[in-house]
Protein backbone atom coordinates (compact mmCIF):
# COMPACT_ATOMS: atom_id res chain seq x y z
CA UNK A 1 0.00 0.00 0.00
CA UNK A 2 1.38 3.41 -0.96
CA UNK A 3 1.95 6.19 1.55
CA UNK A 4 -1.09 8.29 0.60
CA UNK A 5 -3.47 5.35 0.95
CA UNK A 6 -2.07 4.49 4.39
CA UNK A 7 -2.91 7.95 5.70
CA UNK A 8 -6.36 7.80 4.08
CA UNK A 9 -6.96 4.58 6.03
CA UNK A 10 -5.85 6.37 9.21
CA UNK A 11 -8.26 9.22 8.44
CA UNK A 12 -11.14 6.75 7.97
CA UNK A 13 -10.60 4.83 11.21
CA UNK A 14 -9.89 8.09 13.05
CA UNK A 15 -13.19 9.59 11.89
CA UNK A 16 -15.02 6.52 13.19
CA UNK A 17 -13.09 6.69 16.46
CA UNK A 18 -13.99 10.37 16.80
CA UNK A 19 -17.70 9.56 16.47
CA UNK A 20 -17.42 6.76 19.06
CA UNK A 21 -15.65 8.81 21.72
CA UNK A 22 -17.65 11.99 21.03
CA UNK A 23 -20.85 10.08 21.65
CA UNK A 24 -19.67 9.42 25.21
CA UNK A 25 -19.62 13.15 26.00
CA UNK A 26 -21.62 15.02 23.35
CA UNK A 27 -24.72 14.88 25.55
CA UNK A 28 -23.02 16.72 28.44
CA UNK A 29 -23.98 20.14 27.13
CA UNK A 30 -27.30 18.80 25.83
CA UNK A 31 -28.38 17.23 29.14
CA UNK A 32 -30.14 20.32 30.59
CA UNK A 33 -32.38 20.77 27.52
CA UNK A 34 -32.77 17.00 27.04
CA UNK A 35 -33.84 16.68 30.69
CA UNK A 36 -36.41 19.45 30.21
CA UNK A 37 -37.82 18.17 26.89
CA UNK A 38 -38.10 14.49 27.86
CA UNK A 39 -38.72 15.01 31.59
CA UNK A 40 -35.78 12.73 32.47
CA UNK A 41 -35.15 12.09 36.16
CA UNK A 42 -31.70 12.21 37.77
CA UNK A 43 -31.50 8.41 37.57
CA UNK A 44 -32.58 8.33 33.91
CA UNK A 45 -29.96 10.96 33.08
CA UNK A 46 -27.18 8.76 34.45
CA UNK A 47 -28.47 5.74 32.51
CA UNK A 48 -28.68 7.76 29.29
CA UNK A 49 -25.00 8.61 29.77
CA UNK A 50 -23.84 5.25 31.16
CA UNK A 51 -25.81 2.80 29.03
CA UNK A 52 -23.63 3.55 26.01
CA UNK A 53 -20.29 2.98 27.70
CA UNK A 54 -21.41 0.01 29.80
CA UNK A 55 -22.81 -2.01 26.91
CA UNK A 56 -19.87 -1.16 24.68
CA UNK A 57 -17.41 -2.28 27.35
CA UNK A 58 -19.27 -5.56 27.75
CA UNK A 59 -19.28 -6.27 24.01
CA UNK A 60 -15.76 -5.10 23.13
CA UNK A 61 -13.95 -8.37 24.00
CA UNK A 62 -16.38 -10.40 21.87
CA UNK A 63 -16.18 -7.95 18.97
CA UNK A 64 -12.37 -7.92 19.15
CA UNK A 65 -12.44 -11.72 18.92
CA UNK A 66 -14.89 -11.54 16.00
CA UNK A 67 -12.50 -9.21 14.19
CA UNK A 68 -9.57 -11.57 14.78
CA UNK A 69 -11.71 -14.46 13.47
CA UNK A 70 -13.57 -12.98 10.49
CA UNK A 71 -11.43 -9.97 9.59
CA UNK A 72 -11.41 -6.48 11.07
CA UNK A 73 -12.55 -4.77 7.86
CA UNK A 74 -15.84 -6.73 7.75
CA UNK A 75 -16.69 -6.08 11.40
CA UNK A 76 -15.69 -2.41 11.10
CA UNK A 77 -17.91 -1.85 8.04
CA UNK A 78 -20.90 -3.59 9.64
CA UNK A 79 -20.38 -1.50 12.76
CA UNK A 80 -20.61 1.69 10.71
CA UNK A 81 -23.98 0.59 9.30
CA UNK A 82 -25.36 -0.25 12.76
CA UNK A 83 -24.07 3.05 14.15
CA UNK A 84 -25.76 5.00 11.35
CA UNK A 85 -29.17 3.35 11.79
CA UNK A 86 -29.25 3.65 15.58
CA UNK A 87 -28.12 7.28 15.50
CA UNK A 88 -31.42 8.02 13.72
CA UNK A 89 -33.38 6.12 16.40
CA UNK A 90 -31.70 8.04 19.24
CA UNK A 91 -32.14 11.41 17.50
CA UNK A 92 -35.93 11.08 17.36
CA UNK A 93 -36.48 9.28 20.69
CA UNK A 94 -39.81 10.48 22.18
CA UNK A 95 -39.13 9.29 25.75
CA UNK A 96 -36.12 8.71 28.05
CA UNK A 97 -36.68 4.94 27.78
CA UNK A 98 -36.46 4.97 23.98
CA UNK A 99 -33.34 7.12 24.19
CA UNK A 100 -31.71 4.62 26.58
CA UNK A 101 -32.53 1.83 24.08
CA UNK A 102 -31.05 3.91 21.27
CA UNK A 103 -27.88 4.50 23.27
CA UNK A 104 -27.56 0.76 23.93
CA UNK A 105 -27.89 -0.06 20.22
CA UNK A 106 -25.39 2.68 19.38
CA UNK A 107 -23.01 0.90 21.73
CA UNK A 108 -23.39 -2.30 19.71
CA UNK A 109 -22.22 -0.52 16.55
CA UNK A 110 -19.44 1.28 18.39
CA UNK A 111 -18.18 -1.96 19.94
CA UNK A 112 -17.92 -3.50 16.46
CA UNK A 113 -15.81 -0.59 15.20
CA UNK A 114 -13.55 0.31 18.08
CA UNK A 115 -11.22 -2.74 18.36
CA UNK A 116 -10.93 -2.73 14.57
CA UNK A 117 -9.56 0.83 14.50
CA UNK A 118 -6.31 -0.08 16.29
CA UNK A 119 -6.05 -3.47 14.59
CA UNK A 120 -6.37 -1.90 11.13
CA UNK A 121 -3.70 0.67 12.05
CA UNK A 122 -1.33 -2.07 13.16
CA UNK A 123 -1.84 -4.02 9.90
CA UNK A 124 -1.54 -0.89 7.73
CA UNK A 125 1.55 0.75 9.27
CA UNK A 126 4.61 -1.52 9.33
CA UNK A 127 7.34 1.11 9.77
CA UNK A 128 7.96 1.69 13.54
CA UNK A 129 8.24 5.48 13.21
CA UNK A 130 5.04 5.72 11.14
CA UNK A 131 3.28 3.34 13.52
CA UNK A 132 4.26 5.48 16.52
CA UNK A 133 2.93 8.61 14.83
CA UNK A 134 -0.28 6.86 13.70
CA UNK A 135 -0.94 5.54 17.21
CA UNK A 136 -0.12 9.00 18.58
CA UNK A 137 -2.84 10.46 16.37
CA UNK A 138 -5.22 7.66 17.42
CA UNK A 139 -4.44 8.27 21.10
CA UNK A 140 -4.94 12.02 20.83
CA UNK A 141 -8.32 11.50 19.17
CA UNK A 142 -9.30 8.90 21.78
CA UNK A 143 -8.61 11.39 24.57
CA UNK A 144 -9.25 14.67 22.75
CA UNK A 145 -12.38 13.49 20.96
CA UNK A 146 -14.17 12.94 24.25
CA UNK A 147 -13.30 16.53 25.13
CA UNK A 148 -14.57 17.86 21.81
CA UNK A 149 -17.97 16.26 22.47
CA UNK A 150 -19.27 19.00 24.81
CA UNK A 151 -18.15 21.73 22.35
CA UNK A 152 -19.89 20.07 19.40
CA UNK A 153 -22.93 19.52 21.60
CA UNK A 154 -22.85 23.18 22.61
CA UNK A 155 -22.63 24.36 18.99
CA UNK A 156 -25.57 22.17 18.02
CA UNK A 157 -27.64 23.30 21.01
CA UNK A 158 -27.24 26.92 19.91
CA UNK A 159 -29.12 26.25 16.67
CA UNK A 160 -30.91 22.90 16.90
CA UNK A 161 -32.62 20.54 19.35
CA UNK A 162 -30.79 17.86 21.34
CA UNK A 163 -31.43 15.15 18.71
CA UNK A 164 -28.92 16.87 16.42
CA UNK A 165 -26.20 15.46 18.69
CA UNK A 166 -26.99 12.07 17.12
CA UNK A 167 -27.87 13.18 13.58
CA UNK A 168 -24.35 14.55 13.13
CA UNK A 169 -23.12 10.93 13.12
CA UNK A 170 -25.06 9.94 10.00
CA UNK A 171 -23.23 11.68 7.11
CA UNK A 172 -19.79 11.03 8.63
CA UNK A 173 -20.50 7.33 9.17
CA UNK A 174 -21.86 6.90 5.63
CA UNK A 175 -18.76 8.53 4.12
CA UNK A 176 -16.48 6.41 6.30
CA UNK A 177 -18.34 3.26 5.17
CA UNK A 178 -17.76 4.06 1.48
CA UNK A 179 -14.06 4.86 2.02
CA UNK A 180 -13.65 1.66 4.08
CA UNK A 181 -14.83 -0.46 1.15
CA UNK A 182 -12.37 1.29 -1.16
CA UNK A 183 -9.21 1.83 0.91
CA UNK A 184 -9.07 -0.34 4.04
CA UNK A 185 -6.97 -3.48 3.36
CA UNK A 186 -8.72 -6.83 3.53
CA UNK A 187 -7.91 -8.97 6.56
CA UNK A 188 -8.94 -12.63 6.32
CA UNK A 189 -8.73 -13.27 10.05
CA UNK A 190 -7.94 -16.45 11.93
CA UNK A 191 -10.76 -19.02 11.95
CA UNK A 192 -9.26 -20.68 15.06
CA UNK A 193 -10.19 -17.66 17.18
CA UNK A 194 -13.25 -18.43 19.30
CA UNK A 195 -16.22 -16.14 19.94
CA UNK A 196 -17.35 -16.37 23.57
CA UNK A 197 -20.91 -15.09 23.92
CA UNK A 198 -21.21 -16.47 27.46
CA UNK A 199 -18.09 -14.60 28.58
CA UNK A 200 -19.37 -11.35 27.06
CA UNK A 201 -22.66 -11.68 28.93
CA UNK A 202 -20.80 -12.42 32.17
CA UNK A 203 -18.59 -9.32 31.97
CA UNK A 204 -21.51 -7.11 30.92
CA UNK A 205 -23.62 -8.30 33.87
CA UNK A 206 -20.65 -7.65 36.15
CA UNK A 207 -20.10 -4.05 35.04
CA UNK A 208 -23.78 -3.07 34.90
CA UNK A 209 -24.37 -4.52 38.38
CA UNK A 210 -21.35 -2.81 39.94
CA UNK A 211 -22.18 0.63 38.49
CA UNK A 212 -25.84 0.21 39.49
CA UNK A 213 -24.65 -0.57 43.01
CA UNK A 214 -22.58 2.63 43.12
CA UNK A 215 -25.49 4.75 41.91
CA UNK A 216 -28.01 3.14 44.26
CA UNK A 217 -25.71 3.64 47.26
CA UNK A 218 -25.15 7.31 46.38
CA UNK A 219 -28.87 8.15 45.91
CA UNK A 220 -30.50 10.18 48.68
CA UNK A 221 -33.28 7.61 49.09
CA UNK A 222 -31.36 4.64 47.69
CA UNK A 223 -31.63 1.15 49.12
CA UNK A 224 -28.42 -0.04 50.83
CA UNK A 225 -29.72 -3.62 50.57
CA UNK A 226 -30.31 -3.32 46.80
CA UNK A 227 -26.89 -1.69 46.36
CA UNK A 228 -25.24 -4.54 48.29
CA UNK A 229 -27.06 -7.23 46.27
CA UNK A 230 -26.03 -5.57 42.99
CA UNK A 231 -22.40 -5.32 44.17
CA UNK A 232 -22.34 -9.02 45.07
CA UNK A 233 -23.84 -9.97 41.68
CA UNK A 234 -21.23 -7.83 39.89
CA UNK A 235 -18.28 -9.23 41.83
CA UNK A 236 -19.45 -12.85 41.44
CA UNK A 237 -20.00 -12.40 37.69
CA UNK A 238 -16.49 -10.95 37.34
CA UNK A 239 -14.94 -13.86 39.29
CA UNK A 240 -16.82 -16.39 37.12
CA UNK A 241 -15.67 -14.57 33.97
CA UNK A 242 -12.02 -14.55 35.07
CA UNK A 243 -12.10 -18.25 36.04
CA UNK A 244 -13.69 -19.11 32.70
CA UNK A 245 -10.94 -17.24 30.83
CA UNK A 246 -8.14 -18.89 32.84
CA UNK A 247 -9.51 -22.39 32.10
CA UNK A 248 -10.24 -21.83 28.41
CA UNK A 249 -7.66 -23.10 25.86
CA UNK A 250 -8.72 -20.22 23.58
CA UNK A 251 -9.74 -17.41 25.94
CA UNK A 252 -11.63 -14.38 24.70
CA UNK A 253 -9.21 -12.36 26.85
CA UNK A 254 -5.70 -13.75 27.34
CA UNK A 255 -5.08 -12.68 30.93
CA UNK A 256 -1.40 -13.71 30.71
CA UNK A 257 -0.82 -10.49 28.76
CA UNK A 258 -1.15 -8.62 32.07
CA UNK A 259 2.12 -10.19 33.22
CA UNK A 260 3.87 -7.88 30.74
CA UNK A 261 4.61 -4.62 32.63
CA UNK A 262 4.21 -2.18 29.68
CA UNK A 263 0.92 -3.87 28.73
CA UNK A 264 -0.45 -3.80 32.28
CA UNK A 265 0.55 -0.17 32.94
CA UNK A 266 -0.94 0.76 29.57
CA UNK A 267 -4.31 -0.63 30.66
CA UNK A 268 -4.07 1.14 34.02
CA UNK A 269 -3.28 4.45 32.30
CA UNK A 270 -6.15 4.04 29.83
CA UNK A 271 -8.65 3.24 32.58
CA UNK A 272 -7.55 6.00 34.97
CA UNK A 273 -7.18 8.54 32.16
CA UNK A 274 -10.73 8.10 30.85
CA UNK A 275 -12.12 7.84 34.39
CA UNK A 276 -10.70 11.26 35.20
CA UNK A 277 -11.30 12.94 31.87
CA UNK A 278 -14.94 12.01 31.38
CA UNK A 279 -15.65 12.66 35.04
CA UNK A 280 -14.07 16.12 34.86
CA UNK A 281 -15.75 16.94 31.53
CA UNK A 282 -19.14 15.96 32.94
CA UNK A 283 -18.95 17.90 36.19
CA UNK A 284 -17.23 20.99 34.69
CA UNK A 285 -19.76 21.40 31.86
CA UNK A 286 -22.61 20.95 34.35
CA UNK A 287 -21.17 23.62 36.67
CA UNK A 288 -20.51 26.13 33.88
CA UNK A 289 -24.14 25.90 32.76
CA UNK A 290 -25.99 25.45 36.06
CA UNK A 291 -23.88 27.59 38.41
CA UNK A 292 -22.12 30.14 36.18
CA UNK A 293 -25.16 30.22 33.83
CA UNK A 294 -23.15 29.92 30.63
CA UNK A 295 -24.79 28.77 27.42
CA UNK A 296 -23.98 25.26 26.13
CA UNK A 297 -21.68 26.80 23.49
CA UNK A 298 -19.81 28.92 26.04
CA UNK A 299 -19.34 25.91 28.32
CA UNK A 300 -18.04 23.88 25.38
CA UNK A 301 -15.55 26.60 24.41
CA UNK A 302 -14.12 26.75 27.94
CA UNK A 303 -13.54 22.99 28.02
CA UNK A 304 -12.04 23.04 24.50
CA UNK A 305 -8.60 23.48 26.08
CA UNK A 306 -8.71 19.82 27.21
CA UNK A 307 -9.04 18.19 23.77
CA UNK A 308 -6.89 20.86 22.08
CA UNK A 309 -3.97 20.11 24.40
CA UNK A 310 -4.52 16.34 24.03
CA UNK A 311 -4.55 16.58 20.24
CA UNK A 312 -1.19 18.39 20.33
CA UNK A 313 0.46 16.22 23.00
CA UNK A 314 -0.53 12.83 21.51
CA UNK A 315 1.33 12.95 18.17
CA UNK A 316 4.34 14.72 19.76
CA UNK A 317 4.73 11.92 22.30
CA UNK A 318 4.10 9.33 19.57
CA UNK A 319 7.22 10.51 17.73
CA UNK A 320 9.56 9.95 20.70
CA UNK A 321 8.09 6.80 22.27
CA UNK A 322 10.74 4.58 20.66
CA UNK A 323 13.52 6.52 22.44
CA UNK A 324 12.40 6.33 26.08
CA UNK A 325 10.94 3.92 28.63
CA UNK A 326 7.23 4.00 27.81
CA UNK A 327 6.24 3.15 31.42
CA UNK A 328 7.99 6.27 32.74
CA UNK A 329 6.24 8.39 30.10
CA UNK A 330 2.85 7.13 31.30
CA UNK A 331 3.67 7.86 34.94
CA UNK A 332 4.90 11.39 34.22
CA UNK A 333 1.90 12.08 31.98
CA UNK A 334 -0.51 11.32 34.84
CA UNK A 335 1.52 13.60 37.14
CA UNK A 336 0.98 16.42 34.63
CA UNK A 337 -2.75 15.61 34.62
CA UNK A 338 -2.75 15.76 38.45
CA UNK A 339 -1.04 19.17 38.36
CA UNK A 340 -3.58 20.50 35.85
CA UNK A 341 -6.51 19.29 37.97
CA UNK A 342 -5.02 20.85 41.11
CA UNK A 343 -4.56 24.19 39.34
CA UNK A 344 -8.20 24.09 38.26
CA UNK A 345 -9.32 23.32 41.84
CA UNK A 346 -7.94 26.67 43.00
CA UNK A 347 -8.96 28.63 39.90
CA UNK A 348 -12.57 27.62 39.26
CA UNK A 349 -13.87 30.71 41.05
CA UNK A 350 -11.21 32.98 39.50
CA UNK A 351 -10.54 34.19 35.97
CA UNK A 352 -11.12 32.15 32.82
CA UNK A 353 -7.38 32.15 31.93
CA UNK A 354 -6.39 30.23 35.07
CA UNK A 355 -9.16 27.70 34.50
CA UNK A 356 -8.09 27.09 30.90
CA UNK A 357 -4.44 26.62 31.93
CA UNK A 358 -5.46 23.94 34.40
CA UNK A 359 -7.71 22.21 31.87
CA UNK A 360 -4.98 22.40 29.17
CA UNK A 361 -2.43 20.73 31.46
CA UNK A 362 -4.99 18.04 32.25
CA UNK A 363 -5.57 17.47 28.52
CA UNK A 364 -1.86 17.41 27.67
CA UNK A 365 -1.14 14.88 30.41
CA UNK A 366 -4.01 12.61 29.40
CA UNK A 367 -3.25 12.91 25.66
CA UNK A 368 0.38 11.92 26.23
CA UNK A 369 -0.57 9.15 28.66
CA UNK A 370 -3.15 7.56 26.37
CA UNK A 371 -0.82 7.64 23.38
CA UNK A 372 1.87 5.88 25.41
CA UNK A 373 -0.75 3.41 26.69
CA UNK A 374 -1.97 2.52 23.19
CA UNK A 375 1.55 2.13 21.84
CA UNK A 376 2.70 -0.21 24.60
CA UNK A 377 -0.48 -2.32 24.53
CA UNK A 378 -0.37 -2.88 20.76
CA UNK A 379 3.43 -3.25 20.59
CA UNK A 380 3.75 -5.87 23.32
CA UNK A 381 0.83 -8.09 22.23
CA UNK A 382 1.40 -10.83 19.60
CA UNK A 383 0.18 -9.84 16.08
CA UNK A 384 -2.39 -12.66 15.98
CA UNK A 385 -3.95 -11.20 19.14
CA UNK A 386 -4.17 -7.63 17.86
CA UNK A 387 -7.97 -7.53 18.11
CA UNK A 388 -7.86 -8.99 21.60
CA UNK A 389 -5.23 -6.47 22.73
CA UNK A 390 -7.17 -3.59 21.20
CA UNK A 391 -10.39 -4.76 22.86
CA UNK A 392 -8.65 -5.02 26.26
CA UNK A 393 -7.43 -1.45 25.94
CA UNK A 394 -10.82 -0.22 24.85
CA UNK A 395 -12.52 -2.12 27.67
CA UNK A 396 -10.19 -0.17 29.98
CA UNK A 397 -11.25 3.05 28.23
CA UNK A 398 -14.95 2.25 28.47
CA UNK A 399 -14.86 0.93 32.03
CA UNK A 400 -12.88 4.03 32.99
CA UNK A 401 -15.30 6.33 31.20
CA UNK A 402 -18.47 4.65 32.48
CA UNK A 403 -17.23 4.34 36.03
CA UNK A 404 -15.91 7.91 35.92
CA UNK A 405 -19.33 9.28 35.04
CA UNK A 406 -21.12 6.94 37.46
CA UNK A 407 -18.77 7.26 40.43
CA UNK A 408 -18.00 10.97 40.06
CA UNK A 409 -21.64 11.76 39.22
CA UNK A 410 -22.88 9.71 42.19
CA UNK A 411 -20.36 11.03 44.71
CA UNK A 412 -21.00 14.56 43.49
CA UNK A 413 -24.73 13.97 44.00
CA UNK A 414 -24.15 12.52 47.46
CA UNK A 415 -21.99 15.47 48.58
CA UNK A 416 -24.53 17.87 47.05
CA UNK A 417 -27.35 16.19 49.01
CA UNK A 418 -25.38 16.41 52.27
CA UNK A 419 -24.37 20.03 51.66
CA UNK A 420 -27.75 21.29 50.43
CA UNK A 421 -29.51 23.36 53.10
CA UNK A 422 -33.02 24.39 52.13
CA UNK A 423 -33.58 28.01 53.20
CA UNK A 424 -35.80 28.36 56.30
CA UNK A 425 -39.47 28.85 55.65
CA UNK A 426 -39.45 27.32 52.14
CA UNK A 427 -41.91 24.51 51.52
CA UNK A 428 -40.42 22.68 48.56
CA UNK A 429 -40.36 19.04 47.34
CA UNK A 430 -37.65 16.79 48.76
CA UNK A 431 -36.18 16.21 45.28
CA UNK A 432 -34.46 19.63 45.43
CA UNK A 433 -31.78 17.78 47.42
CA UNK A 434 -31.29 15.18 44.64
CA UNK A 435 -29.61 17.43 42.08
CA UNK A 436 -29.09 21.08 41.19
CA UNK A 437 -31.14 20.56 37.98
CA UNK A 438 -34.19 19.63 40.03
CA UNK A 439 -33.64 22.47 42.51
CA UNK A 440 -33.52 24.99 39.65
CA UNK A 441 -36.70 23.55 38.09
CA UNK A 442 -38.56 23.89 41.41
CA UNK A 443 -37.15 27.41 41.90
CA UNK A 444 -38.63 28.54 38.58
CA UNK A 445 -42.12 28.02 40.01
CA UNK A 446 -41.54 30.05 43.19
CA UNK A 447 -41.92 33.77 43.94
CA UNK A 448 -38.82 35.81 43.05
CA UNK A 449 -37.29 36.09 46.53
CA UNK A 450 -37.86 32.43 47.40
CA UNK A 451 -36.62 31.39 43.95
CA UNK A 452 -33.34 33.27 44.31
CA UNK A 453 -32.77 31.88 47.81
CA UNK A 454 -33.28 28.28 46.66
CA UNK A 455 -31.04 28.77 43.59
CA UNK A 456 -28.26 30.27 45.73
CA UNK A 457 -28.45 27.38 48.21
CA UNK A 458 -28.34 24.81 45.41
CA UNK A 459 -25.39 26.43 43.66
CA UNK A 460 -23.42 26.70 46.90
CA UNK A 461 -23.98 22.99 47.59
CA UNK A 462 -22.94 22.11 44.02
CA UNK A 463 -19.72 24.13 44.36
CA UNK A 464 -18.86 22.32 47.58
CA UNK A 465 -19.28 18.94 45.89
CA UNK A 466 -17.31 20.25 42.87
CA UNK A 467 -14.33 21.15 45.07
CA UNK A 468 -14.34 17.76 46.82
CA UNK A 469 -14.47 15.84 43.51
CA UNK A 470 -11.65 17.73 41.78
CA UNK A 471 -9.35 17.63 44.80
CA UNK A 472 -9.94 13.89 45.09
CA UNK A 473 -9.21 13.38 41.39
CA UNK A 474 -5.91 15.22 41.65
CA UNK A 475 -4.84 12.95 44.50
CA UNK A 476 -6.03 9.89 42.54
CA UNK A 477 -3.97 10.85 39.47
CA UNK A 478 -0.90 11.41 41.66
CA UNK A 479 -1.15 8.07 43.45
CA UNK A 480 -1.68 6.19 40.16
CA UNK A 481 1.31 7.89 38.53
CA UNK A 482 3.55 6.94 41.47
CA UNK A 483 2.37 3.31 41.26
CA UNK A 484 3.14 3.21 37.53
CA UNK A 485 6.61 4.73 38.06
CA UNK A 486 7.25 2.14 40.79
CA UNK A 487 6.23 -0.68 38.41
CA UNK A 488 8.54 0.78 35.76
CA UNK A 489 11.44 0.91 38.20
CA UNK A 490 10.84 -2.70 39.30
CA UNK A 491 10.59 -3.83 35.68
CA UNK A 492 13.88 -2.11 34.87
CA UNK A 493 15.61 -3.72 37.86
CA UNK A 494 14.22 -7.15 36.94
CA UNK A 495 15.45 -6.78 33.37
CA UNK A 496 18.91 -5.76 34.63
CA UNK A 497 19.06 -8.84 36.90
CA UNK A 498 18.03 -11.15 34.06
CA UNK A 499 20.69 -9.70 31.75
CA UNK A 500 23.41 -10.21 34.39
CA UNK A 501 22.20 -13.76 35.06
CA UNK A 502 22.28 -14.60 31.34
CA UNK A 503 25.86 -13.36 31.11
Amino acid sequence: MNSINRWIVLAVVSSALLLIVMDATILYTAMPSLTYDLGASASEKLWILNGYSLVMAGLLPAMGALGDRYGHKKIFALGLLVFTATSLLAAFAPTPTVLVVGRVLLAVGASMMMPATLSIIRVTFTDPLELGLAIGIWGSIASGGAGIGPLVGGLLMEHFWWGAAFLINVPIAILAFVLTLVYVPKHEGNKNTKWDLTGSIQIMISMVAIVFSIKEFAKREGSPMLAAIAAVIGIVAMIIFIRRQLKSPNPMLDLSLFKISPFMTGCITALVGLFGQLGVQYIVTQRLQLVVEMSPLQAGLITLSVPAAALIAGPLIGKILHRYNVIYIKGLALLIAALGTMIYVFQFNSGIAGQMIGLALLGAGLGAGMTAASHSIMSYAPPEKAGMAASIEEVAYEVGGASGIAIIGSISGLVYTLAMNIPEGLQVPANVKDSLDEALLVADGLPVQASEALKAAGRLAFDQSFFVILLGLSVFFTITSLVILWIGNRSKQSHSVNVQHNH
